[in-house]
Order: structure tokens, then sequence, then C-alpha cells
């Protein structure tokens, strides 16, 4: 893999998204296909002029995200190919999203007040649980377990924010609503905004990470128990904490 415009990318951790992006272009660069190894972390580094540090975030998104495995004592898996099927022909758009991805341009910089971010999120998650409770397969259930695994593994903000994201994708994907999913789209897209990443990360501590983590345990129980009123509850008050802890509400938001 050659030197990319990964060289111009900072460290800072609201950059991993966009080097996870990268890592994959250059994998299908070199032709890489599902099952394919990736370079070591190592490797990696020195390959896209970025820090270790910055690469392991890196591949924590697109593990989390599961574009990628990761084995001990055999490596870095591509789970599925470096892009989506059925552009056209000749690559155009795979090229045209590389380029708009090394420019610079990432989906979450638009820019949503998180405020507002979250008022969607109260009146949208929540009642959302009994389709997934409804709606939910085995696959739902063990692709939401893997993802709460990673959060319980997780050993800082960064690597616990990237599982955070990856088990609320989870969640609302298991609703099997195309409307749903895509709405949620669009709220993922505001967390990855600068906005977002920089609140949350004033109000992050290890104390409340385990907080987080416990509504996690809670809200997946309730899922699993196909129990819709529960469900919906937990998802109530883990959003409620969320917002408590981001705007330092003084009210207590955990109480109906």
């Amino acid at each position: 893999m050659g030197r990319s415009p990964a060289d111009n990318l900072a460290d800072p951790a609201d950059h991993r998204h966009r080097l996870a992006e990268v890592i994959l272009a250059e994998s299908r660069r070199d032709g890489l296909r599902r099952g394919s190894r990736l370079p070591t972390e190592r490797q990696l580094a020195v390959n896209l002029g970025a820090s270790r540090t910055s690469v392991r975030r890196a591949l924590t998104v697109l593990e989390a995200e599961g574009r990628i495995s990761r084995e001990v004592g055999r490596g870095t898996f591509l789970r599925e190919e470096p892009w989506p099927t059925g552009s056209d022909g000749d690559g155009a758009a795979d090229r045209a999203d590389a380029a708009e991805t090394q420019n610079g341009a990432h989906h979450g910089e638009a820019g949503f007040a998180p405020a507002d971010v979250m008022t969607i999120r109260r009146l949208l998650e929540p009642p959302a649980m009994k389709l997934v409770v409804a709606w939910a397969t085995t696959a739902d259930f063990e692709e939401i377990t893997r993802c709460l695994a990673g959060g319980e593994r997780a050993t800082s903000y960064d690597e616990f924010e990237s599982w955070d994201l990856a088990l609320h994708r989870s969640i609302m994907a298991a609703s099997h609503s195309p409307l749903l999913t895509r709405l949620y789209a669009v709220l993922e897209e505001a967390r990855h905004s600068r906005f977002w990443g920089d609140l949350k990360r004033r109000s992050a501590s290890r104390e409340r990470q385990r907080a987080y983590q416990a509504d996690h345990v809670e809200l997946v129980a309730a899922l699993r128990a196909r129990d819709a009123d529960r469900a919906a509850e937990a998802m109530r008050v883990h959003l409620a904490r969320v917002g408590a802890h981001l705007f330092d509400e003084t009210r207590d938001a955990l109480t109906p």
C-alpha cells in the first residue's frame, strides 16, 4: 500500500472515521477482497503516514461497523468488500467517493446542534424498541451482542464511542424498517460532527462510561426478553443520562 492523503490527516479522534475510509480505499487499490488479511497496525501506520494510535482507532471503527474482524494470533481480515457493490462498471462512483474522502470531506461535518440531536433521538429511539422487539432475528441479536461485548472490552473513550455508535446502529437496524434505518443514519452522521464530538469528549469519564455500559446491558436484556415496554424505558433512561451529562442538566433527567 503506497502513500496516501492520510499523510495530511491529523491524529485527533474526530478523524478516525476518515482514516478508516482511507484504509478501505487503499485496500481496494491493492486488490484486497473479502477474507483478505490487512497489513499490521505498524505497517498501516508506515504506509499511511499516520500514528499507530490513529490506525488502531480507525481499525476499531471498522471492526465496530462489522467491516473487519480482528483475530488474536492471526491478524485483521476484511469481512466485506472494501467498497459497497452496485457501483457503475468503470468504478467512477467509487473513485468519486474516494476523492471526497481524501479531500477531507466527511459526512458528519454538516453540523447539527447537539441539543437538537438529543431531542430527536429521544423522540425516535425509545418508541422504535417496539419494532425491534417485534422483528429482531437471531442474527440481529448476534450482531447486537457483538457490539455490546466490544463496548465492554473498550479501554479508551474513543474505542467505547465507536462501539456505542455500532450498538445503537445495530439495534435500530434490527427494526427491519428501511425508513427508520435511513432516518437514524442521519442522526449518526450528526454524531460524527465536531460539535457533538467535542461536547461528548468534554463530558466523558470512566464512571460515566461504566454507567452507559450498564444502560446498554439492561437495554439488550430487555430486547432479548422481547419486553417492549422495558426496552423502551431502558432506552429512555439511557438517553436521559447522556443528555444530562452532555448539557449538565440540573433536573432529575432519569425520572419520567
